[in-house]
């Protein structure tokens, strides 16, 4: 581990901002650690801190881009004042038909279009205060986990593929699926996505997921259906000024 090599006193326990599956992306992550130096030895300042874990980090794909001192009592999950997830899908390719470097990047959901508008009028009955326990899966926390969670984002957008090298055809289009909220419940958002690509599809209505939402009963299509894990991304994690700039003096 990079920070063992910094020699700190003890062993210094990293806290993470957002767990994620296996298989889920992060385009960026937050975590917070409490750091002490042996006795003479001033603190790390962020820039050398930042220098010095990207050093040990080598060669992996792991980069630090930023350090920042916080309160004693800033902690980087339970801080966060908003998580913002993106999950990327292709319609018009078959799975085996993608660009080899789009395979572990995106769900092929459909080689058919989609009913974009269908998509976004479902999507914004998702905005808001709700239970989602018709949208979460079931795990050894579930039942000590409050379902109810406030959905600030709930986007369906054109994108483009990763790799312009692709040309894409008439028939292919990649889309975005942006959700933010400040938690979501255990793959909350793999299941949203399903059930927005389901009314896309035609396979429910827009009416259906309000139904679903307000009686909080499990859709039978997506008992067993979610989105897999490869096409979702952690994009942002947001912390308060008042967190962020404690190092900071009026000018």
């Amino acid at each position: 581990m990079a920070l063992e090599k910094l020699r700190t006193v003890g062993n210094p326990t990293i806290y993470i901002s957002s767990r994620t599956d296996s298989g889920v992306h992060a385009l960026c992550n937050s975590a917070h650690v409490d750091i002490e130096r042996p006795s003479g030895k001033d603190p790390f300042s962020e820039a050398i801190l930042v220098k010095a874990l990207n050093y040990h980090l080598k060669p992996g794909d792991i980069r630090v881009l930023k350090a920042i001192r916080v309160r004693d009592d800033f902690h980087a999950r339970f801080n966060a004042v908003s998580r913002t997830y993106v999950y990327r899908i292709v319609t018009g390719y078959r799975g085996p038909n993608l660009p080899v470097f789009e395979r572990n990047l995106c769900w092929a959901a459909s080689e058919s279009s989609l009913d974009v508008e269908k998509i976004q009028e479902a999507a914004q009955m998702l905005l808001g205060t709700h239970d989602f326990t018709a949208f979460r899966s079931i795990n050894s926390e579930t039942p000590f986990k409050s379902p109810v969670k406030t959905l600030a984002q709930a986007d369906f957008t054109a994108s483009t593929s990763l790799f312009p090298i692709y040309s894409q055809s008439s028939d292919v289009q990649f889309w975005n699926f942006t959700f933010k909220a400040n938690s979501f419940a255990y793959k909350q958002v793999r299941r949203m996505t399903s059930a927005l690509v389901a009314v896309g599809l035609g396979r429910l209505t827009p009416q259906q997921i309000k139904f679903h939402l307000e009686t909080g009963e499990q859709m039978s299509f997506s008992r067993n259906v979610i989105a897999p894990p490869y096409g979702l991304f952690l994009k942002e994690v947001k912390y308060s000024e008042t967190d962020l700039n404690m190092n900071k003096t009026p000018s």
